[in-house]
């Protein structure tokens, strides 16, 4: 995977703490650089570690699916866009995030947000990637994007959320297209 899709995959993957980031924008009073800092650190961890505990989960079953390890690549970020684009447009309107930004506010957000990257992870596994480079640009991407919607959220409000999480996936469901393609030889 070359420099330029791995930063679209961590865009891709950045974009569900990026909107919970906004939310958290609009709840709070004031935003501070330490507001920003809490949010993008806590995401940022997440997304960081996630992708690297679904590295060596998928490392486990590497020698027994190589063969299909695109298909697999291809089926579980297809999945994990759709489902990203699916919850968009058709979710209703969650319960309104509060602004607290403790331990037991925060963790539970930055592992929902997290759960896609355990997955992508995994088919690091089954990929050539370099592991640690990879999850350090993740969750330096997700600190950055998430930090950035804490402002954003307390400027412009939720107008872009949905947006967000609907490029998101896609950019995942392209990623997953051209892995397989690659494998197929057509690119």
């Amino acid at each position: 995977m070359n420099l330029f899709s791995l930063f679209l995959l961590a865009v891709g993957l950045s974009m569900d703490a990026f909107a919970v980031a906004v939310c958290k924008g609009l709840a709070l009073k004031k935003i501070t650089v330490r507001h920003a800092a809490v949010v993008g650190l806590w995401f940022g961890a997440f997304q960081a570690l996630m992708p690297l505990l679904g590295y060596f989960l998928g490392a486990q079953f590497r020698d027994a699916i190589t063969a299909y390890a695109h298909w697999i690549a291809f089926v579980l970020l297809a999945l994990i866009g759709g489902n990203m684009i699916r919850e968009a447009v058709f979710e209703k309107e969650e319960a309104e995030t509060d602004g607290a930004l403790s331990f037991r506010s925060m963790l539970p957000l930055a592992v929902a947000t997290s759960i896609d990257a355990l997955a992508v992870g995994v088919t690091f596994a089954f990929l050539d990637v370099r592991v640690l480079p990879s999850v350090t640009l993740i969750g330096c991407t997700t600190f950055l994007l998430s930090a950035l919607g804490v402002k954003m959220g307390s400027l412009f409000g939720a107008r872009y959320e949905k947006k967000a999480e609907i490029l998101g996936g896609a950019i995942l469901i392209l990623l997953g297209v051209k892995t397989l393609l690659e494998h197929l030889g057509v690119l």
